[in-house]
């Protein structure tokens, strides 16, 4: 797999965002806070998603202090999320905004760390509902208010172990395959017939809550803060990466 990497020392402009609407999930905490964070600084107006309202809320909070767009909260677990869920989803986004500009499918569960010779069905499950399944009826149920967007971009989130496979990852990793390759025929069917561009993002190890459950060996602050990432998150959201679809990237 040909991976790329954000142009080196990218920095976005101010108004990379202006008057765009953006869903970023998992909004709540981690990466995701970040990111709607650092979309809301460069102009956008963000709409949060996740399952805890609570955290959704101190994220809101936080965009409002900072001077951003007055954001929105649509919850939604993805762990149950079926069709008329990711429907009603839309719908509510729908009736306040126009189009929708970006998503970021930030969201994701780690699962069990075991060999798969051992791994629980129901755990398995669980995994490849929330970082695929629920993915793809978000995704497809969205498309339209993307298509009414002049420049949308969609960015799945990825994995070291989603581009090579490692034991012990289990359903994570391969979630993760499935993920890239979601990613990859979503952008083909797009690129000639809309201006939806598609792409995969690997944060890299970062100093998050899944980190540190994944590696509870390391030392956390050894990693970088999700706002050091931010660069990557937007770029591929903004207009600087016109024209890239298809492609795999690295945070850094």
């Amino acid at each position: 797999m040909d991976v790329q990497t954000v142009p080196e020392n990218y920095t976005a402009a101010p108004d990379l965002l202006t008057d765009r609407t953006v869903l970023v999930t998992g909004a709540g905490d981690g990466i995701g806070r970040a990111a709607a964070l650092a979309y809301a600084a460069h102009g956008a107006t963000v709409i949060l998603s996740g399952r805890t309202v609570e955290k959704l809320e101190a994220t809101y909070d936080a965009i409002e202090a900072a001077g951003g767009a007055q954001p929105a909260i649509v919850p939604l677990d993805l762990a149950t999320a079926g069709e008329e869920e990711a429907a009603q989803l839309a719908a509510a986004v729908g009736s306040t905004f126009e189009r929708l500009d970006g998503l970021l499918h930030n969201a994701g569960m780690l699962g069990e760390r075991r060999p798969l010779a051992s791994a629980s069905w129901k755990a398995w499950q669980d995994v490849m509902q929330v970082n695929v399944s629920s993915q793809f009826l978000l995704t497809r149920a969205l498309l339209p208010l993307l298509e009414a967007s002049p420049r949308a971009s969609i960015i799945f989130t990825s994995s070291g172990v989603g581009r090579r496979g490692r034991a012990y990852w289990g359903a994570y990793a391969v979630s993760k395959f499935a993920t890239e390759g979601l990613m990859q025929v979503l952008a083909d069917e797009l690129e000639n017939t809309s201006d939806i561009r598609v792409n995969s993002l690997n944060p890299g190890a970062t100093n998050t809550a899944m980190r540190r459950a994944a590696y509870p060996g390391e030392v956390p602050t050894d990693n970088p803060s999700p706002e050091a990432i931010m660069p990557a998150y937007l770029y591929l959201m903004g207009d600087d990466s016109a024209g890239i679809t298809g492609t795999a990237f690295n945070a850094r």
